[in-house]
């Protein structure tokens, strides 16, 4: 089981362990399949790169994003108004709130905002818990941070984690960065699958080594 270290790129195994594959190869046959030892297609190679790229690309509006006291701030400014408060269930509420959010957001400067709204819909049960939190911030009770900064997580509104720049005032900013969409995670987790896979391949013998399989039985 040694490992050959020189070229892994090549081969992992070095020249006992890949005899000792291709004799085990060439005395069994199972389920009468032939073991030729051949490279994974370039093709293959390709696809998987590009499922990868694709996820990436596909998931880049939503993953990771959290839901800001910004984006409920208008909800949480008209809940108490009569066209809300005779509306007899929670669900027709927060349909009526979120379509008079979405056309404030739209008119807003930043155009993520719709998108934000869109995919994290809030219930009724919840926005009531968080409204005094969330009007506290809008009032001015998140000091030097608005409510682009603070984070709303089931129902607590609590200031984000981040660490941004730093601002003129000293402090740093706690607006989440756009490249910071949970990507680190992942790609951690995709470079061990990468790496997992090729060491699994090289510990075989190199492509060019072919079992004899008129030995097979």
């Amino acid at each position: 089981m040694a490992w050959k270290m020189d070229n892994p790129l090549y081969c992992l195994a070095d020249e006992e362990e890949a005899r000792k594959a291709l004799e085990l190869w060439e005395s069994e046959k199972p389920g009468g399949l032939w073991e030729g030892n051949n490279r994974l297609p370039y093709p293959l190679t390709w696809l998987i790169a590009l499922i990868i790229l694709t996820a990436f690309m596909i998931t880049m509006p939503i993953w990771g994003q959290r839901p800001t006291a910004e984006l409920y701030a208008p909800m949480v400014e008209l809940m108490d108004s009569p066209e809300v408060q005779k509306l007899a269930t929670g669900p027709e509420k927060i349909a009526y709130l979120t379509e008079r959010a979405m056309e404030v957001h739209r008119n807003a400067e930043d155009s993520r905002l719709p998108g934000l709204l869109d995919r994290h819909p809030i219930s009724w049960e919840d926005l009531q818990l968080a409204a005094p939190g969330i009007r506290e911030i809008v009032a001015g009770g998140g000091g030097t941070y608005g409510p682009e900064s603070y984070n709303v997580i089931g129902d607590q509104v609590v200031l984000a984690n981040f660490s941004g720049s730093w601002r003129p005032d000293g402090k740093r900013e706690r607006v989440q960065p756009w490249w910071d969409k949970g990507y680190t995670i992942d790609v951690f987790y995709v470079s061990y699958f990468i790496i997992a896979m090729v060491i699994v391949c090289k510990r075989l013998p190199h492509f060019s080594q072919k079992p004899d399989m008129s030995k097979a039985s």
